[in-house]
């Protein structure tokens, strides 16, 4: 964990608001949000749905411009999508008309991360292996279960080599023995490729299980209410789910998620008024 600590920043949100218009005016959806992610971080956003989460990651991602503050990539505003950052949603995020290994291939064959047919393959290969796709490598994601759907677009993402991995609910259609899967698979790969991760989730027990930082952030508009350490170091493994301090940890954050969930509740009352 020290390791972290001490790392470079390479990801930094400054004073980040985001309004977005309505036909009653401007909704503020983020509001002065600041935040460093240092080189190798994984951190996780959690907070009510509907809080503005997946907006802080769409604005790290290149997809939405704040309203006033920014968002530095090494010292660089963010000016657009860039092939530096895989972004994995609950959605999947294949090409239902292409195999698991074109999949794959895909981002290979564009021009901002092109490579030689032969190290596509040997990269599509790799990756397959990885997440245990191999036999089924010319078959189509309609042919796949919803956990492999989702280990192809975790492979479709780390084979153009990002340096970040922003990932919305990735697990959260999944079932509760799958998406542990998943979560452990996750593991093993950044343990053997190392990235600096941003995680949206509504999973608390997800975020300590995954995470070195979790972000707590409140009801809407988005402020970043407490910033907690996850008190366990990599690799992990599940029995780290009957440490007390998960348990602890998970009530904590619990109870500050359905603080914010109750003053969502109270917002949607006035508006109604």
């Amino acid at each position: 964990m020290s390791a972290v600590a001490d790392a470079p920043v390479r990801i930094r949100f400054e004073d980040v608001s985001v309004d977005f218009p309505t036909a009653h005016g401007p909704m503020r959806v983020l509001d002065r949000v600041s935040c460093d992610i240092r080189q190798g971080e994984f951190v996780s956003v959690i907070g009510p749905s509907g809080c503005g989460k997946t907006t802080l990651m769409n604005i790290l991602g290149g997809f939405v411009q704040p309203t006033s503050g920014r968002v530095l990539l090494d010292g660089q505003p963010v000016a657009g999508p860039g092939p530096d950052r895989g972004v994995i949603f609950q959605e999947y995020g294949v090409f239902p008309w292409l195999t698991v290994r074109q999949n794959i291939e895909f981002g290979l064959k564009l021009a901002a991360n092109r490579v030689p047919a032969a190290e596509r393959a040997a990269t599509a290969e790799r990756y397959m292996g990885l997440m245990g796709l191999g036999d089924f490598a010319n078959h189509f994601p309609k042919h796949l279960s919803g956990g492999m759907r989702q280990r192809l677009a975790l492979a479709r993402a780390y084979a153009v080599k990002p340096q970040f991995l922003l990932m919305d609910e990735p697990f959260g259609a999944l079932d509760a023995q799958t998406r542990t899967a998943m979560q452990d698979l996750l593991l093993q790969v950044l343990q053997a490729e190392g990235k600096t991760v941003m995680l949206i989730t509504h999973s608390v027990d997800e975020a300590i299980y995954l995470s070195s930082r979790i972000v707590v952030v409140t009801a809407r508009p988005a402020r970043i209410r407490t910033v907690i350490d996850v008190p366990f170091g990599y690799p992990r493994a599940e029995a780290v789910h009957e440490d007390p301090r998960f348990a602890a940890l998970r009530s904590q954050i619990r109870e500050l998620v359905m603080e914010e969930y109750a003053a969502q509740a109270k917002q949607a009352v006035r508006l109604s008024d």
